[in-house]
């Protein structure tokens, strides 16, 4: 199993929202390297459901339940996107704040380029942050 971290603004779509739906299509990736990532991921990977912009915090974890396809929102046709499905949220959000202050997470691509949408996670980063969240992941 594989980790990643997926970045959604809230007033966009929530991890809330993702509750709601039980499963979404993550659509609208326009970055190449965003773009490999995705491509990356299997089914059962877990991913970490961070809100960017407005509370920058890891919030919830999902799963990937469908690989890589066509984005249909995409004119180009070059980009594809994932399904991911709700597991649970984290008993404490872990804030970006606190990610950077910490030196076990230093390494951390959210740290290293924070712009990027959908990123790796390393398991010991999975743990670690999961211990800090108050769940088992």
């Amino acid at each position: 199993m594989n980790y990643w971290l997926m970045k959604s603004e809230p007033s966009t779509y929530s991890y809330e929202q993702l509750v709601k739906d039980k499963k979404t299509g993550w659509n609208g990736v326009r970055n190449f390297q965003a773009s490999a990532n995705m491509k990356a991921m299997k089914v059962g990977d877990r991913v970490f459901f961070y809100h960017s912009n407005e509370g920058l915090a890891v919030v919830g974890i999902a799963e990937v339940s469908k690989t890589y396809y066509p984005d249909p929102t995409d004119k180009t046709e070059r980009f594809g996107m994932v399904d991911i499905k709700p597991v649970e949220a984290l008993k404490k959000p872990v804030a970006l704040a606190d990610i950077k202050k910490d030196p076990k997470l230093k390494d951390m691509v959210l740290v290293k380029n924070s712009r990027l949408s959908v990123q790796p996670v390393t398991p010991d980063e999975w743990k670690h942050i999961c211990q800090l969240g108050g769940v088992k992941g």
